[in-house]
């Protein structure tokens, strides 16, 4: 999916809500764990019930990885009936990768050509050859990390390096490298107040907002400083939304949960 589609999904739906599947067997209802996949079958109940309020959906690797191989057939399922039944959504792999050229080169084809995800998360901390075989892939995107909403943050990313800070200098170093347009970046909504900045660096590009919800972000902040003509926000809901209710009626909750939050992003898009 290109950025222009995805952009029009955006006003299409008047949506810019991406829920986050970080789907834990401790955490789901009991009695799907008596399903031949409980994953799967916990992950399919959400999107059906919440697919028509977001724009993409965003499985967290490590819930799944933890699994081992059932895990990963899960994984592959829930992607597979996105792909399916919901094509016009937008798939993020939360795999936060990044390693040597070679490696990074086989963790792209795994994310972009095996699942065929639209889009995965990297660290840039061992820099251009380690992101670059991410960006080769067309209409697929890369997601750096730039300034996360977690507490430790603080130890690396907000250092001052000569006249500005470490998740300044990353950005716009990422902007010279192969194939930057096809880069995304996350920044934390748990620091909203420095998204003018950064939107001084990268007045375009999409950024994936995580921490609106169970981390204390606000929505209205996020949007007040990085909300753009042509929308260029992901905002990321995860347990606010799927973890809603463990009763029997867990999808139906989360499916007004997730209305609530679309209702709230038609409204600032209403402003542009």
């Amino acid at each position: 999916m290109t950025s222009q589609e995805l952009t029009e999904q955006i006003f299409k739906k008047k949506s810019f809500l991406c829920i986050g599947l970080d789907t834990d067997l401790e955490k789901i209802p009991t009695y799907l764990l008596s399903e031949k996949d409980p994953v799967f079958s916990f992950n399919k109940a959400i999107i059906d019930a919440t697919h028509q309020y977001c724009v993409a959906y965003k499985p967290n690797i490590a819930f799944y990885e933890a699994l081992g191989v059932d895990g990963w057939k899960a994984l592959k399922k829930t992607i597979e009936y996105l792909h399916s039944e919901y094509p016009d959504l937008y798939t993020i792999a939360d795999a936060k990768r990044g390693d040597i050229g070679n490696t990074s080169k086989m963790y792209a084809k795994a994310f972009f050509e095996d699942l065929g995800f639209d889009s995965i998360t990297v660290a840039p901390y061992m820099g251009k050859d380690s992101i670059e075989p991410f960006l080769e892939f067309t209409n697929k995107h890369t997601i750096l990390l730039a300034l996360t909403s977690n507490e430790g943050a603080f130890d690396f990313q907000t250092l001052e390096t000569g006249d500005k800070e470490l998740y300044k200098r990353v950005i716009e170093t990422s902007k010279n490298w192969q194939n930057s347009e096809n880069l995304m970046y996350v920044v934390g909504a748990t620091k909203a107040e420095y998204l003018a900045d950064i939107r001084k660096i990268i007045p375009e590009n999409f950024l994936l907002v995580p921490g609106v919800g169970a981390q204390g972000g606000s929505l209205e902040e996020v949007c007040k400083y990085g909300l753009t003509k042509n929308a260029g926000l992901l905002v990321n809901s995860s347990r606010k939304i799927i973890y809603a209710s463990d009763s029997s009626n867990f999808a139906e909750i989360a499916g007004a949960k997730a209305e609530a939050m679309q209702n709230q992003m038609a409204a600032e898009l209403e402003k542009l």
